[in-house]
């Protein structure tokens, strides 16, 4: 993909994820334009006063409203990046309906604006948690892939197509567990849930450039997944809290022990490509198109936390920690 000449809106722009992936965008690739739409006028202020920059522009809206999207969409975008989304899984437990209206029937929205306003390429972001779901929000994520999936038969003729890239826990995102275990350590106590349990880990830059990448891969109709490491839960504690003492509290609502990327089931249309695995549409109604090569799964294979052959050692914790300046590492 020539970046040079394309335009990019990024949905939930204002967010970790938009934020360092216009950031990544404007000084790697370099694109024509990147709109950021997003419904918090604050953070699209400070955003526009962090950049400063006359290749980007912001949109206030929210992907709920139809017509705002339409008009949206309609300023030649060639690249939609969808990161909207409610995410906090008490939130959503607590405000259903509210997490349907965003995470779901938002999906079906740009689907529908994308199509009509003839956008080539939309990839939406999706999460681990989308995987035999147990809670709400992985429940609406689930959703959300089907509809970004099988929204390519609703293009027809038309030259859009959607695909999905699911990953796992950001290291040091917004409303993630290292900066609570952080704010915790002058108590000289870690709080955690459980201590048998495991979860995938991946930088924010890492995240980003992934989903750059497989928008030059996609075709339509794919889920991509990274190959990722893991670490256990107590692990991560003591690395970031060594003097303390650990305490766990039981696990919460909605919680997993561990976490899958990629379910038995969904292996059997997925392969591996180089440092990722690629879920295959099964049913492409819109025609199926012959992928770049990729070695078949194992009968029974599944990508878990917990029988992951890749774990994040405390150094290696360290040095991707040090990529983001608002960690602060113990002595």
């Amino acid at each position: 993909m020539n970046w040079e000449k394309q335009t990019v809106l990024i949905t939930g722009g204002t967010g970790s994820f938009g934020r360092k992936c216009t950031q990544i965008l404007l000084q790697k690739y370099r694109p024509k334009r990147v709109i950021i739409f997003s419904r918090d006028e604050l953070k699209q202020h400070e955003m526009q006063n962090e950049f400063s920059n006359s290749r980007i522009s912001f949109f206030i809206g929210d992907v709920r409203d139809r017509e705002r999207l339409y008009r949206a969409f309609k300023a030649d975008i060639d690249l939609i990046i969808h990161a909207a989304a409610l995410k906090q899984v008490p939130a959503c437990e607590y405000n259903p309906f509210e997490a349907i209206k965003t995470n779901v029937l938002g999906a079906a929205n740009i689907i529908d604006a994308a199509i009509d306003c003839q956008i080539p390429k939309v990839i939406a972001l999706s999460t681990d948690k989308a995987v035999s779901p147990v809670n709400l929000y992985g429940a609406t994520k689930l959703c959300a892939e089907k509809l970004f999936v099988n929204g390519n038969s609703y293009a027809g003729g038309k030259e859009t197509r959607f695909s999905c890239v699911r990953y796992g826990n950001v290291l040091a995102s917004r409303g993630s567990v290292i900066p609570i275990f952080l704010s915790q350590r002058p108590s000289g106590k870690i709080d955690i849930t459980d201590p048998r349990m495991t979860r995938f880990w991946m930088t924010l830059e890492q995240a980003v450039e992934f989903v750059l990448k497989c928008v030059d891969l996609m075709k339509g109709g794919e889920v991509f997944i990274p190959r990722i490491p893991s670490m256990g839960i107590v692990d991560l504690a003591k690395a970031l809290a060594p003097e303390c003492r650990v305490e766990a509290k039981g696990i919460r609502p909605g919680e997993k022990l561990h976490e899958s990327l990629l379910s038995v089931d969904e292996a059997r249309t997925s392969i591996r490509h180089n440092d990722m695995y690629v879920i295959l549409p099964e049913h492409p109604s819109w025609g199926k198109s012959d992928w770049i090569e990729g070695q078949a799964l194992v009968e029974g294979f599944s990508y878990n936390s917990n029988t992951n052959d890749q774990w994040l050692s405390t150094e290696e914790l360290y040095k991707l920690l040090q990529l983001n300046p608002t960690v602060t590492l113990p002595e």
